[in-house]
């Protein structure tokens, strides 16, 4: 069943923490789509104000500006609400390695305080935003949700952590909680700005302007990138899925892997550009290869991954494309 069918009560609200981001407002903005209520949460330090401004004529759509730092705001946020999506936190491994007080108070107190605030307001489905990270240095692929590695950053460890507390919520308090473990997301509106953009929008933003990108060691490194359309999938299907699901974690991925530098060979040919790309350090924290073992998800939240990376990659361009 595609996200677009699924039907929740018709007065449902949705509480999206980080809704000014890259995934959190594509989620606003599919549930807007489908009729429902759609309440966005975010201080916009990383998200953006255009995200916010995109939907603020829409029925049905209002923005809070607060901080998940603070207990009281996320008490005021989830009144009324059915489901939450938290999507808020600080991403980037590398930026975390410099900033590792940040991202614990963000990334672990931010999280836990929504979910003490969705306990107390006695949300239905609380659904978080996990990482592939966690899975650290553990060599064997694909990835499967059980066997985890030494953790390489700080980041890694924040949302292994959410992870533990979204196990507590639901075993000792009663919230249904679903953490989900991204891999590698890309699609419109990701930002491509910024020492720390993700590579796909960086990449495209440079080609465009005819520059040369760097690619962070050989290019051989591998990932499970995943379109944005699988991961508003998921995030749905964790709000239908069953109480026997909760406390759980899952893999949100295609489960297939790509190589850096033939992605970045992929985009200079769709965009009729012919740049050699540099090569420099590799970055801390980096795992070398990524790949999803999507079954569990499969199973028990029905998720389906309908975008491969090259159905996704063609829609990310002309995105870029039209509004770079």
């Amino acid at each position: 069943m595609r996200y677009s069918e699924l039907t929740f009560q018709k007065d449902s609200v949705f509480l999206v923490t980080g809704g000014a981001g890259f995934i959190g407002s594509n989620l606003c903005e599919a549930l807007l789509d489908m009729g429902y209520q759609v309440r966005c949460l975010d201080n916009l330090s990383t998200g953006k104000q255009e995200n916010v401004d995109l939907f603020m004529e829409r029925r049905g759509y209002s923005f809070i500006k607060g901080d998940i730092t603070d207990l009281h705001t996320c008490m005021e946020a989830c009144k009324g609400v059915d489901y939450v999506l938290h999507q808020a936190a600080w991403g980037s491994v590398p930026r975390s390695i410099e900033m590792p007080l940040y991202y614990e108070e963000v990334n672990i107190r931010g999280t836990l305080n929504m979910m003490e605030a969705a306990r107390q307001q006695r949300i239905k489905k609380f659904v978080y935003a996990s990482s592939s990270s966690v899975y650290g240095d553990h060599p064997v692929l694909p990835k499967k949700e059980g066997q985890e590695g030494n953790l390489l950053s700080p980041y890694a460890l924040t949302k292994r952590v959410d992870e533990e507390y979204g196990k507590l919520y639901t075993k000792f308090y009663g919230l249904d909680t679903y953490g989900l473990r991204y891999f590698n997301v890309f699609g419109r509106r990701q930002d491509p700005e910024g020492v720390y953009a993700a590579v796909i929008p960086k990449f495209i933003k440079l080609l465009l302007n005819n520059e040369q990108p760097v690619i962070n060691g050989d290019g051989r490194h591998s990932r499970d990138f995943t379109y944005i359309e699988n991961v508003i999938e998921a995030n749905l299907k964790a709000c239908y899925a069953s109480h026997e699901a909760a406390g759980e974690v899952f893999n949100i991925a295609y489960g297939d892997r790509e190589y850096l530098i033939d992605i970045y060979y992929h985009l200079a040919k769709a965009l009729g550009k012919d740049i050699e790309p540099k090569f420099g350090p590799e970055r801390k924290g980096d795992i070398k290869h990524s790949n999803a073992d999507i079954s569990k998800a499969k199973r028990l939240l029905g998720y389906e991954a309908e975008w491969d990376f090259e159905k996704g990659i063609e829609a990310a361009i002309e995105w870029y494309r039209e509004n770079l």
